[in-house]
């Protein structure tokens, strides 16, 4: 079976390894452009053009595939190495662009997402962190095939996973990718010798896992203080909880519920010591126990407050 592999960041990677780790044949892998990335901003391969390349995989890294877009000429090089490589099947995982019609008609079989929910819910770009947001218990893989709409297409195979109570979206997704990359090395070894399942999403229970941004980091201590220790796991690595103190932006990157009841207004800091600094949310208090001033490094609570002050009654505040 010859598998062309369409995907950019570490999650689809790992499936990479794995389709060739099986013994597939991958003659062509899709990828977005190098990125600007570091204080250098110097152009950085994805993880996935990084494993293709050390596997020896030719490498296409258009910008875009729509023949009538607004980069026809690499669109159109995309199509011809599509073409070329004579696909029996295109595997999807976190590619960053989306599949015209043309593509998803290429390949014999068709193309396969791996899509990191139990869908319905759960569409779109940052499953991961929304089922933390959320307070999900369960997530999983759904090796879906593609059709025209977004992660709309028929299920072919599910698996769950359990959200641990300490899961950050660090954490989920490398559990979630191992699970998709033995999950579609399943699908392709099954589609070898007989047609994958093909479910059609129920129609109940839709959700969309909306991009995640930036400013999404400012914390709203109203909450509870449930809802934000959610938050920061669900935004850990990235874009981590945000407060302001007196004018200046401070970063928050761990902390735990509790259930304190208190009289005071939302944001003010109750207690500040080596356990952690303690703030009032709209329901129980917030400890806050990893944070980093502008330009710093990340310290845990008590080496924080010895370079930075955070008195009792300090109100942190979001812009």
């Amino acid at each position: 079976m010859r598998v062309g592999f369409a995907g950019t960041p570490e999650f689809a990677s790992t499936a990479l390894e794995r389709i060739v780790a099986a013994g597939f044949t991958v003659p062509l892998v899709l990828t977005q452009p190098d990125r600007p990335a570091g204080r250098g901003l110097q152009l950085q391969a994805s993880a996935v053009k990084q494993t293709a390349i050390a596997h020896g995989i030719p490498v296409a890294q258009p910008r875009s595939l729509r023949l009538d877009g607004n980069y026809p000429d690499e669109a159109q090089a995309g199509q011809a190495a599509l073409q070329a490589a004579q696909l029996d099947v295109l595997v999807v995982a976190a590619y960053g662009l989306l599949l015209p019609q043309w593509v998803l008609d290429l390949p014999r079989l068709g193309c396969l997402n791996i899509h990191a929910s139990l869908l319905p819910r759960w569409r779109g770009a940052a499953p991961i962190h929304r089922a933390i947001e959320a307070g999900d218990a369960h997530t999983g893989v759904t090796i879906m095939q593609m059709d025209a709409g977004l992660d709309t297409g028929a299920m072919c195979l599910v698996e769950r996973l359990p959200i641990a109570p300490d899961d950050t979206t660090a954490s989920l997704h490398d559990k979630l990718a191992a699970l998709g990359a033995e999950m579609i090395v399943q699908a392709l070894t099954q589609a070898q010798t007989a047609p994958l399942p093909q479910t059609p999403q129920p129609l109940d229970g839709i959700t969309y896992a909306h991009k995640i941004a930036k400013d999404e980091a400012w914390l709203d201590w109203s909450h509870s203080a449930q809802v934000l220790e959610r938050k920061l796991r669900a935004f850990t690595p990235f874009p981590g909880g945000a407060a302001q103190y007196s004018g200046e932006t401070l970063k928050i990157w761990q902390a735990h519920a509790q259930a304190q009841a208190h009289n005071a207004p939302p944001g003010q800091v109750l207690a500040a010591d080596a356990h952690g600094v303690v703030v009032a949310c709209g329901s129980g208090v917030l400890c806050l126990t990893q944070l980093q001033r502008a330009g710093g490094k990340r310290l845990a609570a008590g080496d924080f407050l010895r370079g930075f002050s955070l008195p009792v009654g300090s109100q942190l505040q979001r812009p």
